[in-house]
């Protein structure tokens, strides 16, 4: 399947896919895809992200949740992007993260590789499986369930 948009996909076309703004959108760039399988996209982790003035104050560190929710969000671009743009008014809203596990801290400087891969899809819901590196190196992974749901009017 082809797709619209062009690799790499950039912030403006993602704030097209996704719904989240600042300070919560967390993927920057869609660099990977094959529609309905895999997706590759990155976030540069800054000093200047917002979470670090109380998560660490002298030794920031990103919050681990916050990773699987970049995660999620590197899947609902999966999503779009496989099914180019055209989900006719509907959201994806995270319901489950499973097997979660934490292995290395990611610091400013850092650049978050988000591997996420398709592993079915169930009625209106997705089960990716992702993985989030920093330079090369694992640093968080899980087993991530989104639901489908009409957007609010």
């Amino acid at each position: 399947m082809s797709t619209p948009f062009k690799l790499p996909v950039d912030v403006p076309t993602i704030q097209h896919l996704l719904p989240h703004r600042y300070p919560f959108l967390l993927v920057d760039r869609v660099v990977e895809l094959e529609p309905n399988h895999r997706v590759l996209a990155y976030k540069n982790v800054t000093a200047n992200e917002n979470f670090f003035n109380g998560h660490f104050p002298g030794q920031p560190v990103m919050p681990g949740v916050l990773v699987l929710e970049a995660l999620a969000q590197a899947g609902g671009l999966l999503t779009q992007l496989s099914v180019q743009g055209n989900t006719d008014g509907k959201l994806f809203y995270l319901v489950k993260i499973d097997g979660a596990k934490f292995s290395r801290m990611v610091v400013p400087g850092d650049r978050l590789d988000l591997e996420v891969t398709l592993k079915r899809t169930i009625r209106n819901m997705a089960l990716y499986q992702g993985i989030a590196r920093v330079d090369g190196e694992q640093a968080a992974c899980a087993d991530i369930l989104c639901a489908e749901v009409a957007a609010p009017a």
